[in-house]
C-alpha cells in the first residue's frame, strides 16, 4: 500500500480522532478483518516516501477488529549517502491506541522507541521497553511516524503491521517503586541524586535492574529514571527497588526544539512532546501539567551540540538548569556562562548536574546533584532542588560546604544572608576529595579569589566581601589538567549554587 501524494494528503482532519479545529498528517491506512479460518495471523505492509522538507509527525490508522492479543510492528528506511555536512535520514516510530491521538491525550497513547528500535510489540500481558502492555482494544490505533532528518532524495519508508488473534493472555501487573529508601534516610541531610538516567526502554543499554546496581556502586541516595519520550519504565521499578537507592519517576521530554526532563512524576504519567518551541502556548501546557501532579521542569543539555537536543524554550519557565551534563566539555562551559549572565541580570533559575548516562561506558554520577532536603523522600527532595539548597559534583568522594556568615548570622546555598550594606562577610568553603584542584570565590563580577588546593585534597577557603559590592557569592572547584573521562582543560570538580548577600 502506498502512501500517496504528501501535498495533497497532508494536514487533514483526523476525523474524530484528534480534537475539534486540530489538524494532523494522515497517511493512508491499513483496514484488518477477521481472520480466514484456520489462521492466526494477519500482515499488511505500508510504503511510502518522505520528501526533504516535511512536517514532525505522521500517523498511520490501522483499523483493528475484536479479538486481537497483539500488536507487532516493524518498520525500515533508506538511508543514502550524503554530501559531507548534510544530514541524513533519521524516522522515529512510536504508537497509539483507539483512544486518540489528540496532543496530551494520555489515554491513547501505547510507546515510544523513537529511532533505537526496529520493531515492536503490545499485548495485554507484555510490550517491548517504551511500549504499554494492556488490552488490544479493536478500533483505529496509530503508528507515528516521526521524520528526525530527511536526506535530499527523500527517505523511503517500510512499515509492516501483523495483527495476532486469540484470547489475551495474564493481565500485566504494573509495580512501580517504592516511595521510601529506609537504609538512606537520614532526615535533613544532604543527599546524593542523578536526575538524568535511561534504560533500554528509550535509547540506553543499561537494563533497569543494571543501572540501580551502577546508581548504588556511585554512591547515589536517589535517582531519577528519565526515559524519553516514555512512561513504561516508571510502571516496572518495584521490580529492582533496594532499601538503599530512592528510585524517583521522570521522563525526557524530547521535543524537536530541546529536551526537558519532567522529574519527580507519580508512577504511569505521560508527559506529551509533539510540539516546538514556536508553539509556546504547548509548551507551557505540558509544563503546568507536570507542575499540577508536583513534578518539575529541567532545561536540559542547553548548548548540546545534536540536531533537536538544544533548548530553545523559555527558561523562565523552567525550574532547573541542567549546566553539567556527562563528562565536562565546551558546551557544558557554555551553559556556565549563560546560567552565570542570567544570573547577573537577575534570573536566578537553580542549577543541577546529571550524568545523562545511556550506556555501560557512561559512568552513571559524573557528575550529580547533592541536594540539602528534610528527609530522603520525593516531596522534600523536590524542594531542595527547587531551592537550589544543591550543590554539583563529579564523583561521590568529592565533599564541599559554602557559608556566607557576618556576626552570629550564617547562610548556606541557596539561601540569603540578610546584612546590611557595610557589614563584612566572610565567604567560605571547604572542601575534601578533590587533590590538584583550584577552588575559587564568585560573584557578579566573576572571579574574586581562589586558591590551590593541597595533594592531600582537603582545603578550606575564605574571603571577605560586603553586601555592597558583592549581590551574590557561589563557588567552584576546577582542575587544570582535565576531568574524569575529559581532557577538557580547567575542567569542573564540583560547583555550588549561590548565597545571596544583603536584605534585598
Amino acid at each position: 500500500m502506498s502512501q500517496g501524494d504528501l501535498t495533497r494528503r497532508g494536514l487533514l482532519l483526523a476525523g474524530g480522532a484528534v480534537a475539534a479545529g486540530a489538524a494532523v498528517n494522515l497517511l493512508p491506512g491499513v483496514a484488518f478483518g477477521a481472520p480466514a479460518g484456520g489462521t492466526s495471523q494477519q500482515t499488511k505492509t505500508v510504503t511510502g516516501t518522505f520528501p526533504p522538507s516535511i512536517s514532525d509527525w505522521f500517523y498511520i490508522p490501522v483499523e483493528v477488529p475484536k479479538g486481537v492479543s497483539r500488536i507487532d510492528v516493524s518498520y525500515s528506511y533508506d538511508k543514502p549517502t550524503v554530501p559531507a555536512g548534510t544530514r541524513g535520514n533519521a524516522c522515529d516510530i512510536g504508537m497509539f491506541g483507539p483512544e486518540g491521538i489528540q496532543l496530551g491525550n494520555t489515554r491513547g497513547f501505547r510507546g515510544w522507541s523513537g529511532g533505537f528500535r526496529t520493531s515492536f510489540s503490545i499485548s495485554a500481558s507484555e510490550a517491548t521497553p517504551g511500549y504499554l502492555p494492556g488490552p488490544i482494544k479493536p478500533g483505529t490505533w496509530h503508528v507515528i511516524l516521526g521524520p528526525y532528518t530527511v536526506a535530499p532524495q527523500g527517505l523511503n519508508y517500510q512499515v509492516q503491521i501483523t495483527l495476532t488473534f486469540g484470547p489475551e493472555g495474564k493481565p500485566f501487573k504494573p509495580n512501580p517503586a517504592p516511595t521510601t529508601a529506609p537504609a538512606k534516610q537520614r532526615g535533613k541531610a544532604w543527599y546524593r541524586g542523578d536526575c538524568h538516567l535511561h534504560t533500554v526502554h528509550s535509547d540506553g543499554r543499561r537494563t533497569p535492574e543494571q543501572l540501580v546496581a551502577d546508581a548504588r556502586t556511585a554512591g547515589l541516595d536517589f535517582m531519577v529514571s528519565t526515559d524519553h519520550n516514555t512512561s513504561s519504565s516508571q510502571l516496572q521499578w518495584g521490580d529492582e527497588a533496594t532499601d538503599d537507592l530512592l528510585i524517583l519517576n521522570g521522563e525526557e521530554v524530547t521535543t524537536r526544539s530541546g529536551h526537558w526532563p519532567a522529574i519527580g512524576l507519580p508512577a504511569g504519567t505521560w508527559i506529551d512532546w509533539r510540539y516546538r518551541a514556536s508553539d509556546p502556548k504547548d509548551f507551557q501546557r505540558f509544563v503546568d501539567q507536570v507542575h499540577k501532579v508536583g513534578g518539575l521542569v529541567t532545561a536540559a543539555h542547553p548548548f548540546a551540540n545534536c540536531f533537536g537536543c538544544t533548548y530553545e524554550f523559555a527558561y523562565e519557565v523552567a525550574d532547573l538548569v541542567e549546566i553539567w551534563n556527562g563528562p565536562w566539555t565546551a558546551d557544558d562551559q557554555q551553559t556556565v556562562d549563560h546560567w552565570d549572565g542570567l544570573l547577573r541580570s537577575g534570573r536566578w533559575i537553580p542549577a543541577i548536574g546529571d550524568s545523562d548516562a545511556h550506556n555501560p561506558d557512561q559512568i552513571v554520577a559524573l557528575p550529580h546533584t547533592v541536594v540539602l532536603a528534610d528527609s530522603l523522600r520525593q516531596k522534600d527532595l523536590l524542594a531542595g532542588l527547587k531551592a537550589g539548597r544543591s550543590w554539583l559534583a563529579e564523583s561521590s568522594t568529592v565533599n564541599l560546604t559554602f557559608t556566607a556568615s557576618a556576626g552570629t548570622k550564617t547562610a548556606g546555598i541557596g539561601e540569603r544572608l540578610g546584612v546590611d550594606i557595610g557589614v563584612p562577610v566572610t565567604v567560605t568553603a571547604t572542601v575534601g576529595g578533590v587533590p590538584g584542584t583550584t577552588v575559587s570565590i564568585l560573584d557578579q563580577l566573576g572571579v574574586e579569589h581562589s586558591e590551590t588546593v593541597p595533594d592531600s585534597g582537603a582545603a578550606t577557603v575564605s574571603w571577605t566581601t560586603d553586601p555592597r559590592y558583592s549581590r551574590w557569592v557561589r563557588c567552584e572547584v576546577r582542575r587544570p589538567s582535565g576531568g574524569i573521562n575529559t581532557n577538557e582543560p580547567n575542567a569542573m570538580v564540583a560547583m555550588t549554587n549561590p548565597i545571596f548577600l544583603g536584605k534585598s
